[in-house]
C-alpha cells in the first residue's frame, strides 16, 4: 500500500533533538517495508518554508528515503479538501465557539491520501481522524 507522509513525520525526523524523532524513524521505516510513500504538494510546500533548509537539501533529503513527490491534484481532492475543513470549522464553532485555527493545507494533505487510497503518515491522529473518518492513518 502506498503511504502519504504527513509534514509533522519529516519535521521530527530532521530534529535528532525532536522527542517524536525516533518514533518517526520507526513509523517512516515501516511504511518503507509496507510499499511506496509520497508527500503531497502541500506536504512540500509546508516543508520547503523550513528557514533551516534549502530547496536542494529537501530534494535529496525525498531522494535518499525514496518519498517521491505527487504535485498533481485532481478537482475531487479539493472538493473533498473543501468539504472536511468545513465540517472541521463547524465542530470548531459548536465545540468552543472559537474560530478555526488549522490551515487549509492539513485538509489538502488529508484529502489527498483519503481519494487516491492511500493511508497518511502523520503524528496528528486527531485531526484527521475527525475530518476524514474513512482515512486509514498510521500513527504512534
Amino acid at each position: 500500500m502506498t503511504t502519504s507522509i504527513d509534514s509533522n513525520i519529516v519535521v521530527a525526523l530532521w530534529w535528532e533533538s525532536d522527542p517524536l524523532n525516533r518514533e518517526a524513524a520507526r513509523m517512516l521505516a515501516h511504511a518503507r517495508r509496507n510499499g511506496g510513500m509520497v508527500v503531497s504538494a502541500p506536504a512540500y510546500a509546508e516543508l520547503a518554508g523550513d528557514p533551516n533548509r534549502n530547496e536542494t537539501a529537501l530534494l535529496q533529503f525525498f531522494a535518499e528515503t525514496g518519498i517521491l513527490i505527487e504535485w498533481n491534484f485532481e478537482e475531487e481532492i479539493w472538493r473533498e479538501a473543501g468539504r472536511a475543513y468545513r465540517g472541521y470549522v463547524r465542530r470548531r464553532r459548536s465545540s468552543s465557539n472559537a474560530a478555526p485555527r488549522r490551515i487549509l493545507a492539513d485538509f489538502l494533505i488529508g484529502a489527498h491520501a483519503f481519494i487516491r487510497g492511500y493511508a497518511l503518515l502523520t503524528l496528528d491522529r486527531r485531526l484527521y481522524a475527525a475530518a476524514f473518518p474513512k482515512l486509514k492513518i498510521i500513527s504512534s
